[in-house]
């Protein structure tokens, strides 16, 4: 699993409640001037910054700072039982102890988008009618939903002037920019082109694999082997899953052109033979040797790791202009995959900046994950493909993925020969040092890795019992490079500066994998390559959050769905961008990624907003971006709603 979304910000360990003083184990060491109490801090953003907070402490209860918190949390203490004394004569009741899913917490998913909403049939302009006729649930009367759509949240449109054309047209939140007199969606012809965004899901392949008509018979081929006990190897007589019409080969933009499966009941091909359109290649008849694969040379460049939630397109998009070399997409789980679920498909998507781009698969079977790993291989275009052998999270862990794989050794084999056989492009893989906080099975492991065909590893210097509750362990890491070589090792964790990425390659890894740290400060990737500090002002930091909100409504959409899903993706990585402290503000360089912020008010009022751990001034900075947010908003980041526990 991804490091930035299985680690909560945590709110207490700042201990920002006392002003100057010795610091303190675990907390930034911010210089006294700009250190504050709880209390000043929150009443200076209350105050919009407009007048310093008054110097006089309220005092009582110690525990009255507490009192935002929810109930249930506000409580419940350490030995489990309430915080408040029980009546005289009564009898105090036994705490019961919280187990299972926390089904109290907000739903996250709103309700209000399919309320008056428009029919796709009138919102896309198709001259043909809507399928549905009278049945249709959505609205078929643009007047009527004129009348109760939500005002424009600005006067320019992202999608229309980027592609020259707004698909959204009347739904659109910025619709005023490309809206004629008689309300008529306005396109700019000299300026019309298709998104760029790549590994689309094609509709018939959407159906067909709904239907389980794709058939996989490389992979099958290379899993009957697997079970004689046969290593398998290339063969002349496997074949891709049969399609008809346009086949795209890999390095061929598949974003709308993506081989369909032919219909129940087409005629079968030839054995061996696949139906093609276009000039026949050596490459369309003939299987690549495992010496002809593509290779993977990414040898001390910067690879941001595949970050759950966090690491969507539009955030990568911002990690590629601050320089980082290597991009991932997010976790996809390959039985969603297989499905053909949009959501699960939408994670594979890649933007032309990303010029060395792979994919990672979560699966615990040989079979799924290399059927998986053949479609991939047939429909989209990447660099290469990641086996996620890291993820700690019980729900996946106790299915037999994730870490689980480390203690499943003939399984692990299976996958990684399985795979490597029906792929084109390098198969690479990212552990854990181990399970077991004090079992390390990573120097093992390595070796067979090396000869099952992974192309490269990366480690990340914890097992999942420790999570984050211990620094990385890099001097194993070393000890796993020599156990490895010649295969290629990434280290991965506590990456925060140059000088952290710099001590990493001193361990002889072939390359540093950044998660939290592109999370914390994304302008991480320039830090390591220009060897400074940059102390960004608060002002640039706000021009990255309006670059994502760009990206995003670009991605997402600009309708109202799109733009709260954007606002709920910016509201996450602000979640982590809170425990960044400017580099003006430190006593001592760098800020370490143990190190949590305490109280601090920084030299603008935005410094000091956006060092607010508070999920209603998250919220305030998202209304800056993207318009106030719907009736009954509720914001709770993943990480801090036990949803990895």
């Amino acid at each position: 699993m991804a490091e930035g979304a299985a680690e909560a910000p945590a709110e207490s360990g700042g201990g920002g409640d006392s002003g100057a003083g010795a610091p303190e184990r675990g907390v930034a060491p911010i210089k006294p001037q700009y250190l504050t109490t709880k209390e000043q801090f929150h009443e200076f953003l209350e105050a919009k910054g407009q007048e310093k907070p008054s110097q006089e402490i309220k005092t009582g209860d110690p525990g009255s700072n507490d009192l935002a918190e929810p109930e249930a949390k506000r409580i419940r203490l350490e030995d489990g039982q309430t915080g408040e004394v029980a009546e005289a004569g009564e009898q105090p009741q036994a705490q019961k102890r919280a187990r299972g899913q926390n089904k109290g917490r907000p739903h996250m998913k709103p309700t209000h988008y399919d309320k008056n909403r428009l029919c796709p049939s009138l919102v896309q302009d198709s001259a043909a009618k809507c399928f549905f006729g009278d049945r249709c649930r959505f609205l078929h009367d643009v007047g009527l939903y004129l009348e109760t759509k939500p005002s424009d949240l600005g006067p320019r449109c992202v999608l229309f002037e980027t592609f020259g054309r707004c698909p959204y047209g009347v739904t659109c939140r910025f619709a005023g920019a490309h809206l004629g007199p008689e309300g008529q969606n306005l396109v700019q012809e000299e300026r019309v082109q298709a998104p760029p965004v790549r590994n689309g899901l094609d509709k018939a392949l959407q159906q067909q694999l709904r239907k389980r008509k794709v058939r996989f018979e490389r992979a099958e081929q290379a899993l009957r082997q697997l079970s004689k006990g046969h290593v398998p190897g290339p063969s002349p007589e496997a074949t891709v899953p049969e399609v008809s019409g346009a086949e795209g080969a890999p390095g061929q933009d598949s974003g709308d052109t993506q081989p369909a499966v032919p219909e129940p009941g087409a005629e079968a091909l030839a054995s061996g033979s696949v139906r093609t359109c276009g000039p026949l290649t050596d490459e369309d008849i003939v299987r690549l040797r495992p010496c002809e694969k593509r290779k993977l040379d990414i040898s001390g460049k910067l690879y941001l790791a595949p970050l759950t939630t966090c690491g969507n397109l539009p955030f990568r998009r911002i990690c590629k202009r601050f320089g980082a070399d290597v991009t991932c997409g997010e976790m996809a789980v390959c039985t969603n995959l297989l499905q053909g679920q949009t959501s699960e498909w939408a994670l594979l998507r890649r933007h032309p900046c990303e010029d060395i781009f792979g994919v990672q698969l979560e699966g615990a079977f040989p079979d799924t994950m290399t059927k998986c790993a053949e479609l991939l291989n047939r429909t989209i275009e990447v660099d290469f493909v990641d086996i996620n052998v890291g993820c700690p999270i019980d729900l996946v862990y106790k299915k037999g993925g994730g870490c689980a794989l480390m203690n499943r050794a003939a399984k692990f084999q299976q996958i990684v020969r399985g795979m490597n056989q029906v792929l084109d492009v390098p198969l690479t893989v990212k552990i854990r040092t181990g399970v077991q906080e004090r079992v390390n099975l990573a120097h093992r492991l390595l070796p067979e890795l090396r000869d099952w065909g992974a192309a490269l590893v990366t480690l990340h210097g914890r097992s999942r019992e420790q999570r984050y509750t211990r620094l990385a362990d890099w001097e194993y890491i070393a000890q796993c490079v020599a156990a490895a070589s010649p295969m290629p090792l990434f280290g991965n964790g506590d990456v925060l500066s140059y000088e952290d990425a710099n001590r990493a390659m001193q361990t002889g890894v072939a390359g540093v994998m950044i998660a939290r740290g592109a999370l914390l400060k994304p302008w991480l990737f320039t830090e390591i390559k220009e060897q400074r500090h940059w102390d960004i002002s608060s002002s640039e930091r706000m021009a990255i959050l309006q670059d994502f909100t760009r990206y995003g409504l670009e991605h997402w959409g600009s309708d109202t769905q799109g733009v709260e899903k954007t606002r709920r993706f910016l509201l996450e990585w602000l979640s982590f961008l809170c425990r960044y402290v400017p580099v003006g503000l430190l006593e001592r360089l760098p800020q370490r990624i143990n190190e949590r912020p305490p109280y601090y008010l920084g030299r603008d009022y935005l410094e000091t907003l956006m060092a607010s751990q508070k999920a209603a001034d998250w919220i305030r900075i998202s209304e800056m971006l993207l318009g106030p947010v719907p009736p009954n908003f509720v914001f709770l980041p993943k990480h801090k709603a036990n949803a990895y526990k």
